[in-house]
């Protein structure tokens, strides 16, 4: 006899994360400590910075409002 037992749950590994628009600094630095790049390849306008930056061009995009000084890193700290 034999039997197979599966644990776990069946999800689709090729569902992406839904991208979200903060709406301030604050709501995207308690998610992600350093801002959003564009890439990571970008240098930072503002100076030395005590986190690094999570890197998405999608998230970016969708929060390039609050890149204040335009250098492709949103809500940098």
């Amino acid at each position: 006899m034999v039997s197979t037992l599966f644990v776990g749950s069946v999800s689709s590994a090729a569902a992406k994360p839904e991208v979200v628009t903060y709406k301030n600094c604050t709501e995207l630095n308690k998610v992600y400590k350093g801002g959003v790049a564009k890439s990571a390849s970008v240098k930072n306008k503002g100076g030395k910075t005590k986190y690094k930056p999570y890197v998405s061009k999608k998230l970016y995009e969708a929060n390039k409002k609050s890149d204040r000084d335009k250098d492709f890193i949103a809500c940098e700290k």
